[in-house]
């Protein structure tokens, strides 16, 4: 076994001869580019989206706060959802734009751990909260006559405390069982940001435990959640294509219109990027897969929301006419 002393740059990292057990300080966060000209247009491009996200979930929880028209179960879960893709981010962007503004990839051990938490924390809400929200325009649509009864305000409540709890002890227990792995030669992460597959790949210690965990609660959570969506749609589609006339179609296709899209957009760049990375092996690939849904998804989904929602866009328009 062998100490590894991370401090803060590549010539500082030093290996120091073997002896009864293996401490690490910290890894080397590669990034998705190593050329010094990218540097300037990797930070003003992160950055840029970062902002966007931020001031756009933002915006949208504002709106739905300050309109007591919006007080209702489906923008109360939009209002967590738009709180969870500023989260998502913040766990990684500003650790990545200050790395690449004091030129350092380092971030140390407790430092990746506690990333690692968070971004697996609120990556498995917002597809659960996504769930939760298939739940509710199925109930909207499928059974409308009981839809106050059904989703009331303590059942919603509910909901959303469940989701922080699955999320929060898959979250503990994953991030807990990293802790015990070793390290022996290898503290190299190809990613700007700590991703627990990536962490448990560079251990030297049997990780076997690890991705059957990493495994069965992909499986469970990720399948679960995306079963759940796809049974809710199927009974929409069904529903809709019972009502006799056009307009009223339209009605109900378009109280899921926003929700569906954002959907597609969050499983199918999730699942098309590792698919692709994984089939080519290419480290560059595999480091700006997580990009796609991790910054570029919840960067699009105020936009998807207020552009196809009337209720939206009229709040978010009172809302600045008031601060006008």
């Amino acid at each position: 076994m062998a100490t590894l002393v991370l401090e803060s740059s590549y010539s500082h990292l030093n290996h120091v001869e073997p002896e009864n057990d293996t401490r690490i300080l910290g890894f080397l966060l590669l990034g998705l580019s190593e050329e010094p000209e990218l540097q300037p247009v990797m930070f003003g491009l992160f950055l840029s989206m970062y902002l966007t996200t931020v001031f756009g979930n933002l915006l949208i929880i504002l709106a739905i706060s300050s309109d007591s028209h919006l007080h209702t179960p489906m923008y109360f879960f939009l209002s967590n959802l738009s709180f969870v893709d500023i989260c998502v981010t913040s766990t990684m962007v500003p650790k990545t734009l200050s790395n690449i503004q004091t030129q350092s990839k380092v971030i140390t051990y407790t430092g990746c751990i506690t990333q690692m938490y968070f971004f697996v924390l609120f990556i498995v809400l917002d597809s659960l909260l996504l769930t939760v929200m298939a739940y509710d325009r199925f109930v909207a649509i499928c059974h409308p006559l009981h839809y106050t009864v059904i989703m009331n305000p303590r059942l919603c409540g509910l909901l959303v405390l469940a989701s922080w709890i699955m999320s929060a002890l898959n979250s503990l227990i994953e991030s807990l069982m990293v802790l015990p792995l070793l390290f022996c030669t290898d503290f190299k992460i190809p990613h700007f940001f700590c991703e627990l597959n990536q962490v448990i790949c560079i251990a030297c210690s049997d990780t076997f435990l690890n991705n059957m965990v990493l495994y069965l609660a992909a499986v469970l959570l990720g399948g679960g959640c995306l079963t759940g969506i796809l049974y809710s749609y199927s009974k929409i589609v069904s529903s809709i294509c019972a009502i006799s006339s056009a307009q009223g179609k339209y009605k109900a296709f378009s109280t899921c219109a926003s929700h569906f899209s954002v959907v597609s957009l969050f499983y199918c760049t999730g699942l098309g990027v590792y698919l692709s990375s994984a089939a080519t092996h290419n480290s560059l690939s595999s480091a700006t897969a997580p990009v796609m849904y991790t910054m570029v998804t919840p960067m699009l989904n105020p936009f998807i929301y207020s552009l196809r929602n009337k209720d939206i866009k009229g709040a978010l328009k009172q809302f600045f006419r008031r601060k006008k």
